[in-house]
């Protein structure tokens, strides 16, 4: 199976800031988290195409297989980018993430190349 291979997502304490308007409190991408879901969705799209793969509809659970390879040996959380990952594929990979199952199945430290790799298993 040939991965999707992305960027590193901002950390979840870089992708979103806190808004209050009218006395109402909302949590708003910033513009780091706004990039990477465009990237990752232009590159899902590319990705889906060379497959020959349409999006994955609703009610279809879809196993979501992460690997991560981090820039440096600080402690990261494995969850902690996996809501902005799904985010950035839906309406390309899958309709609706409800149905996304993610799994971590390795890190690993690669300082010359950090990145993402996804594969995508549809559930029958």
């Amino acid at each position: 199976m040939t991965r999707l291979i992305l960027p590193l997502p901002p950390s979840v304490n870089h992708a979103y800031r806190n808004f209050t308007k009218g006395g109402r409190r909302m949590r708003v991408p910033t513009s780091k988290a706004m990039a990477f879901k465009k990237e990752a969705a232009w590159e899902a799209k590319a990705w889906m195409m060379a497959r020959k793969q349409q999006m994955v509809p609703n009610g279809t659970k879809v196993a979501l297989k992460v690997w991560y390879y981090w820039g440096d040996r600080r402690r990261h959380d494995q969850d902690n980018p996996l809501k902005l990952l799904q985010d950035a594929l839906t309406g390309v990979v899958w309709e609706d993430d409800r149905w996304v199952l993610p799994q971590v199945m390795d890190f690993q430290v690669d300082k010359q190349h950090p990145r993402l790799e996804i594969e995508i298993e549809v559930m029958k």
